[in-house]
């Protein structure tokens, strides 16, 4: 069954007065779309405000979004100072994220860097990677290693060094390995939830205000094959 965060479901993987650290699930959404959904952003403001019992508007500034069938770590701001800083450190790309996605069809290489041109489509919502430069396309790249063989699939760890629409999802396909649950890119069948068998498992960064070194790390939603890894 599915479930969708609340105030008193939510999983926190890191709070302080700056920063607070989500674990994502299937379902839920980042930020208010045209769905009319109520997004994550506004059931944390609603954990904060009766958590801290703060009186009127809570402050919680969006950074960086997850897509909305996939799971793991998202990044809220509980200050102005810490939107800009935090803002800043995404844009420049000064934060590691790692991310883990299931496959059916095994990647020629156990470890490889995969470089692609995406072109994104607004009418139908995907990303289409090309091998070559082609018009209005921006370039993607990620690293990935095969971290277990499973029964019928195959693990992997994502490290990311462009943040392109869909990049993981679309990069995968164009090598003939759609992520488990992705119909949208190939993959033959649904998951019974809906999502997809992609998670967000690590984020590296500095405070924005403490400046130590933070790492966080998401377990990946209870499931036979998440469970197998």
């Amino acid at each position: 069954m599915k479930i969708i965060s609340d105030k008193n479901n939510l999983q926190v993987l890191h709070e302080d007065n700056h920063i607070i650290v989500i674990n994502k699930r299937v379902g839920d959404i980042v930020q208010g779309d045209k769905t009319g959904d109520k997004p994550l952003s506004e059931v944390v403001k609603e954990y904060i405000k009766v958590k801290y019992n703060k009186p009127g508007e809570v402050f919680l500034g969006v950074i960086h979004r997850l897509d909305r069938p996939t799971t793991g770590i998202v990044l809220f701001a509980r200050t102005s100072k810490a939107l800009t800083r935090m803002n800043a450190l995404f844009s420049n790309r000064e934060t590691q994220k790692t991310y883990w996605a299931i496959v059916k069809n095994k990647p020629e290489n156990w470890e490889d860097r995969l470089v692609h041109y995406l072109k994104r489509n607004e009418k139908n919502n995907t990303s289409k990677a090309h091998i070559k430069e082609v018009p209005e396309s921006k370039i993607a790249s990620l690293d990935y290693k095969i971290i277990a063989s499973l029964q019928n699939y195959y693990a992997l760890e994502i490290n990311l060094h462009t943040g392109r629409h869909h990049q993981i999802r679309a990069q995968l396909s164009a090598i003939g390995s759609p992520i488990k649950g992705d119909l949208k890119y190939g993959f033959d069948r649904s998951n019974p939830d809906g999502g997809i068998h992609l998670h967000a498992r690590k984020l590296v960064f500095t405070h924005p205000v403490t400046k130590e070194n933070i790492e966080i790390i998401a377990p990946p939603p209870k499931d036979v094959i998440w469970n197998a890894i």
